[in-house]
C-alpha cells in the first residue's frame, strides 16, 4: 500500500499547484519524509527531481547526500546543476570527488564554461574549499575597501579590477551590479552587452577579448557610492582541468 508520504513524492512531478503543495507538505513533515523522497527520485522526471532537491535543501537532512551525488549523473543539466549547489549548501561530506567528476564530465561534453551548470559546480567546489579562485593583489585590496557585507567591489573601481584580472590571465565571464540602500541590497541592470566567447580560441586571446568587452561594459555601467559590482571570472585551470 502506498503511504501518504510516497503519494506526496509522486505529486512532485504533477502540475505546478499540486507539486507546490506536495513540496510544502514534505518540507513540513521534515526529516521523516527524506527516505521516501530519496527512494522516489528515480521515478520522477526532471521537474519532480528539481522540486525534490528543493525539499532536500529546505529540510537540511544530510541523508540525502548520496542521492544528490547520484543526480550529478542525470541526463538533465539543470538537475545536475541544482544537485551540485545543494551539495555545497548542505555541506555534504564526501561530495568533493563527485563534484570534481561532474566538472570533468562538463569538460568532456565541451559545455561552455560560462553556462550555468559548470558555473554552479565551480561555485560548489569553491564553497566546499576544493577550489580557490585566483584573486590578484590589487583586486584583493580594492575588495577590502568595501564593507564586509557588501555584495561586491565599489563600482568606481571596476576598470581597475578588469585590468588587474586580465593582467593575471583571468577571464571575466559576466558581472552583476548591486545597489545598497538603507541596509538592503537590490540587483540592478548592467549593460546590454552580450559577449559570446569562442572557447576553442587560445587562452591568451580569451583573456584579452574578455578585457575588451569588460572595459566596454565598465564605460557604460552604473556608478555611485551605493553601487557595487560582482564579476565572475575563471582561470585557465578551470577550462583545462582533467584534460
Amino acid at each position: 500500500m502506498t503511504s501518504h508520504i510516497e503519494r506526496l513524492v509522486q505529486q512532485l512531478d504533477g502540475q505546478a499547484g499540486e507539486s507546490y503543495d506536495a513540496r510544502a507538505e514534505l518540507i513540513w513533515i521534515g526529516a521523516d519524509a527524506i527516505p521516501a523522497v530519496v527512494d522516489g527520485l528515480p521515478s520522477l522526471g526532471g521537474f519532480g527531481q528539481l522540486t525534490a532537491i528543493e525539499v532536500f535543501e529546505e529540510v537540511g537532512d544530510p541523508r540525502c547526500g548520496p542521492a544528490l551525488m547520484g543526480l550529478l549523473d542525470s541526463g538533465n543539466p539543470t538537475v545536475r546543476e541544482w544537485a551540485a549547489t545543494a551539495l555545497a549548501n548542505l555541506e555534504i561530506d564526501g561530495a568533493i570527488e563527485a563534484l570534481r567528476r561532474a566538472y570533468r564530465a562538463c569538460l568532456r561534453r565541451a559545455t561552455p564554461p560560462d553556462w550555468t551548470e559548470p558555473i554552479g559546480i565551480r561555485w560548489a567546489l569553491t564553497e566546499l574549499g576544493a577550489r580557490s579562485p585566483v584573486v590578484p593583489p590589487l583586486t584583493t585590496r580594492l575588495r577590502a575597501k568595501a564593507a564586509d557585507d557588501a555584495p561586491g567591489w565599489p563600482s568606481a573601481h571596476f576598470t581597475e579590477i578588469i585590468n588587474d584580472l586580465a593582467d593575471h590571465a583571468q577571464v571575466i565571464l559576466h558581472s552583476q551590479f548591486w545597489r545598497v540602500d538603507a541596509g538592503r541590497t537590490y540587483g540592478i541592470p548592467g549593460t546590454a552587452l552580450d559577449w559570446e566567447p569562442d572557447w576553442t580560441a587560445p587562452w591568451e586571446h580569451l583573456v584579452e577579448e574578455s578585457r575588451t568587452w569588460s572595459l566596454l561594459e565598465a564605460s557604460e555601467a552604473p556608478v555611485g557610492d551605493d553601487i557595487f559590482v560582482a564579476p565572475t571570472w575563471i582561470d585557465r585551470a578551470d577550462v583545462y582541468l582533467g584534460r
